[in-house]
C-alpha cells in the first residue's frame, strides 16, 4: 500500500520555487491497477518520482510524506519518504517515461539484468544459473531468452519496452510505477503492452500505478483512477464510475470530450488553458475554466474529501449542492 499524506513538492529555479504538487492526500491499495490521468504539465510524472523517492535537485519535497508498506515473503515492511529507495527492485520498481531510451546502449541485456539483481537475491547462484532463471521469466512474458544476448539498439521499440517491464518486475516487487508505458508505440504494440501489464498484475497480485494522459488506456486497464489538474487531485474513484458518472467539473469536461463509437456529434474541448504553476490563481485552480465557478471558487481552495463511497473530489459546488 502507498499512503500519501499532505504531500507538496516544488522545483527550485533561479526565479524562485515553482510549486507543483499541492497537499495531496490519498491511498493506493494493494492488488490494484491505479491510474493517474490529466493534461500535460499537471504534475503526473513529478508525483511518480516522489512515489519512487527519485527526489533530487531541483525537485524537493516541501512538506508531507509518502509511506510504502506491505508484506513480502511473509515479512512486513514499511518505508517513508527518504527511505523508499532502500526498497527499489524488491518492493517497488519504476518504468520511466520514454523507457525505450533508458537501457544502456553499449551493454547486452543480460548484463543489465544481472546488475539489477541484488547479491542477496542471487542465492549463491552462478551467473549462468541466474541467467537461466531470467530466461524462464522472459518466456512467461512471451519474450525469447535470446534477447539477453542482444544490445538494445538491436530490438524494436516494443521489444525494448517489454524488456524494461520484465526488468522492473523480475524481482516480483509489490508496486510497479509505469510512466506513459505506451507512448511512441503503435496501437497494436500498445495493446500488447497493456495486456502484458494486466497479466503481470494478475500473476504477481501486486499494485501497478500507471500514468497516462490517454483516457482510453485508463478505461482499458485500471481499477481506480485519479484525475490531476495543475498539481492537485480533482477526483478519485473506480474507473468505471468516473467514466459513467464523473462528479468534478474538470472530469466531466474530459469525459464529455472523448470520442465514442457510433457518436457522430461534434466534441468540444474544455475552454481556456491550465494555469502556469509559477503563478497559479487563488482558490480553485480550475475556476478560470469552470462553467460553475463562483466568487468562493476564485478565493477559497476546496477541500478534497469523500462525497460518495470511494468517490473523492475537491469542489465547492459538490459541497454546496451535493452530488448530482
Amino acid at each position: 500500500m502507498i499512503k500519501i499524506d499532505n504531500l507538496s513538492t516544488s522545483y527550485e529555479t533561479m526565479d524562485g520555487d515553482v510549486h507543483v504538487l499541492n497537499d495531496l492526500n490519498f491511498t493506493i491499495n494493494d492488488n490494484e491497477i491505479f491510474g493517474i490521468a490529466g493534461e500535460s504539465g499537471c504534475g503526473k510524472t513529478t508525483l511518480l518520482k516522489a512515489l519512487y523517492d527519485l527526489v533530487y535537485y531541483p525537485l524537493k519535497i516541501d512538506k508531507g510524506k509518502i509511506t510504502l508498506s506491505g508484506t513480502k515473503n511473509g515479512k512486513e515492511f514499511s518505508y517513508d519518504s527518504g527511505e523508499i529507495r532502500k526498497a527499489w527492485w524488491n518492493n517497488i520498481s519504476y518504468v520511466p517515461q520514454a523507457a525505450q531510451s533508458v537501457l544502456d546502449p553499449i551493454s547486452r541485456l543480460k548484463k543489465q539484468f544481472l546488475d539489477s539483481i541484488p547479491k542477496e537475491d542471487k542465492h549463491n547462484e552462478t551467473e549462468q544459473q541466474t541467467l537461466e532463471r531470467v530466461g524462464k521469466y522472459l518466456e512467461q512474458l512471451s519474450l525469447s531468452p535470446d534477447i539477453l544476448e542482444a544490445y538494445p539498439f538491436q530490438l524494436s521499440g516494443g521489444m525494448r519496452q517489454r524488456a524494461i517491464i520484465a526488468l522492473a518486475t523480475f524481482m516480483s516487487p509489490n508496486v510497479v510505477l509505469a510512466d506513459e508505458p505506451t507512448t511512441a508505440l503503435d496501437v497494436v504494440v500498445q495493446k500488447g503492452i497493456l495486456l502484458m501489464l494486466m497479466d503481470l498484475q494478475k500473476t504477481l497480485k501486486n499494485t501497478i500505478v500507471i500514468v497516462s494522459h490517454d483516457m482510453g488506456v485508463h478505461y482499458q486497464i485500471t481499477d481506480r483512477m485519479a484525475i490531476m489538474y495543475s498539481g492537485s487531485i480533482s477526483e478519485i474513484g473506480k474507473t468505471e464510475d468516473i467514466f459513467e458518472h464523473p462528479i468534478h467539473p474538470y472530469t466531466q469536461g474530459l469525459v464529455a470530450a472523448l470520442p465514442r463509437v457510433g457518436d457522430k456529434s461534434a466534441k468540444e474541448g474544455i475552454p481556456g488553458r491550465p494555469p502556469a504553476l509559477k503563478n497559479p490563481p487563488k482558490g480553485c485552480r480550475f475556476a478560470p475554466r469552470c462553467p460553475y465557478a463562483t466568487d468562493r471558487c476564485r478565493s477559497e481552495v476546496p477541500v478534497f474529501r469523500e462525497y460518495l463511497p470511494g468517490r473523492f473530489a475537491a469542489c465547492h459546488k459538490l459541497e454546496e449542492e451535493g452530488v448530482k
